[in-house]
């Protein structure tokens, strides 16, 4: 006898009224929710625009947005639920990354001709995890009413038609202008996809909820559909960020005071992996102030600088120079202050950069900053790897995503790699100057290791900071049941959960 087939998973998708209200945090929170119910729960979304990636187990790459919505699902992470990264080089061009593998660099024309082909993957992948999971949780891209996209579309409503997914829309009062956000997403849709919106949820709301109980009844009268919820403002919880929006709008200044430091991140036109400061910033109020800055005037005063990663780490380098910055680092740098380059920014602080086959752009070789003895040549194959290492008695992990291979011809090794994607190996990573203030490495993830980050502030001249005791993902597990301790007080869930009671989507 043939054992009946299980039936797919349903999904819910969450879709906002525009970029960054609060898609990637509400996706989460729902993660969360349905995990804590005991349900098999994953995240998923089909493609994903961001400089802001992480490896998966398998050695594999994919956003760090669903990175973080698998932890707080409480499953590894995995490709399919981010099948397709797009990872833009340039204003008009991105590397695709398929199911875990940089496939190619595309125009956005030339990626417009394969959407079908990508779409394939993507349902192929969602059709894997609804047979896997209880529910699935749909994170859908921008605006889900771009009429001039639509045609196009492989990551909002076409996905959601496919799951038969009911859809919340999240919008953001504290941008402004929230009821025409909502009422003019929904007058852009065809009334098959405004029907497919169960219900809204207004984000960032900052005041006495008292005050929108009006804007709450009005949107239900002119729309005839459910507000779930108003999520209040909140700053108690740290959820690391998709992409690098949140920090468009850099800090110019920082207060000190007689026991204080600040550490700058030079915010690089193409910065990628800037979730790897967030230990740092989760550090601010231990007389340390770290903070991302656009202007080479502002690092006087600082205690360390850095480098972070670049996924144009050559168009990156010519900024620097033009900007002032490559003269201020290097001044800083003379004068003792601490250096730090990672991945991108580690191969800016070599003396050249080759690029012959033109990866970032057009072939040729790029100045570095000649601050460290090692020079750089990008070239394949893509390195993708979770890594272990050490560094003065400490044991860290972290992970590795870089195109260049870089080769050290002087100093020495910051850290010794003993692990990658689980293969054991005795390989050296990084490199520090004579003088030991100057400091580059591959790690990503380095300062979510508690030693690590501590030796690395005492190399800065920041030893008195305090540092935590747990890092990575246990301090972030804390963080997820947070979220979800502000969203359940806010937003109806049982709603949401009854979605799935019903054994549909």
């Amino acid at each position: 006898m043939t054992t009946p087939e299980k039936p797919l998973a349903p999904c819910i998708a969450v879709f906002g009224t525009g970029s960054d209200v609060g898609k990637s945090i509400v996706t989460t929170a729902l993660c969360r929710y349905f995990y804590s119910l005991g349900l098999k729960v994953a995240p998923f979304k089909a493609q994903n625009m961001s400089n802001n990636s992480g490896v998966t187990a398998e050695g594999l790459e994919m956003g760090r947005a669903q990175i973080v919505q698998a932890e707080a699902a409480g499953i590894p992470p995995h490709v399919d639920m981010n099948p397709i990264l797009l990872k833009p080089t340039s204003d008009v061009g991105s590397q695709v990354v398929v199911l875990g593998k940089a496939l190619e660099n595309n125009t956005a024309t030339e990626y417009h001709v394969k959407k079908e082909r990508h779409f394939k993957v993507a349902t192929d992948a969602l059709d894997r995890l609804r047979r896997d999971n209880d529910v699935v949780v749909i994170e859908g891209a921008g605006s889900c009413a771009e009429v001039n996209l639509m045609p196009h579309d492989i990551v909002n409503f076409r996905i959601a038609e496919y799951a038969d997914a009911r859809v919340i829309l999240v919008a953001d009062i504290h941008r402004g202008g929230v009821f025409a956000q909502i009422i003019g997403t929904l007058a852009c849709l065809p009334v098959p996809l405004q029907d497919r919106i169960k219900g809204f949820i207004v984000n960032r709301f900052r005041g006495d909820l008292r005050l929108f109980r009006d804007g709450v009844e009005y949107l239900e009268c002119r729309t005839g559909k459910t507000v779930l919820g108003v999520l209040p403002w909140f700053d108690h919880v740290r959820i690391q960020a998709e992409d690098s929006v949140v920090i468009e709008k850099p800090r110019t200044q920082w207060t000190s005071g007689p026991q204080s430091a600040a550490i700058a991140v030079v915010r690089l036109p193409h910065i990628s992996n800037f979730t790897d400061f967030d230990p740092l910033l989760m550090l601010r109020g231990h007389e340390i102030d770290t903070f991302f800055t656009e202007n080479p005037d502002d690092i006087h005063g600082c205690k360390a600088v850095i480098l972070p990663g670049s996924k144009n780490t050559r168009a990156d380098l010519v900024w620097l120079f033009e900007k002032n910055w490559a003269s201020a680092i290097r001044i800083f740098a003379e004068n003792g202050g601490a250096v730090l380059g990672i991945c991108g920014g580690y191969q800016m602080l070599g003396t050249v950069l080759h690029d012959p086959e033109g990866f970032e752009g057009q072939p040729g070789s790029s100045e570095g900053l000649g601050l460290l003895p090692v020079s750089t040549v990008m070239k394949h194959p893509k390195t993708t790897t979770l890594s272990r290492f050490s560094w003065n008695g400490g044991e860290g992990a972290g992970y590795e995503i870089h195109m260049g291979q870089t080769e050290r011809q002087g100093g020495s090794a910051l850290f010794y790699v003993h692990e990658r994607n689980h293969d054991p190996c005795d390989d050296e990573d990084g490199c520090v100057s004579d003088r030991l203030n100057v400091m580059g490495t591959y790690m990503h993830g380095l300062f979510d290791t508690p030693d690590i980050l501590k030796g690395v502030l005492v190399r800065m001249g920041l030893g008195h900071v305090s540092v935590p005791l747990e890092g990575g993902l246990s301090a972030r597990e804390a963080e997820y049941d947070l979220l979800l301790d502000h969203v359940k007080t806010y937003v109806d869930l049982n709603t949401v959960k009854g979605w799935i009671d019903d054994g549909t989507s």
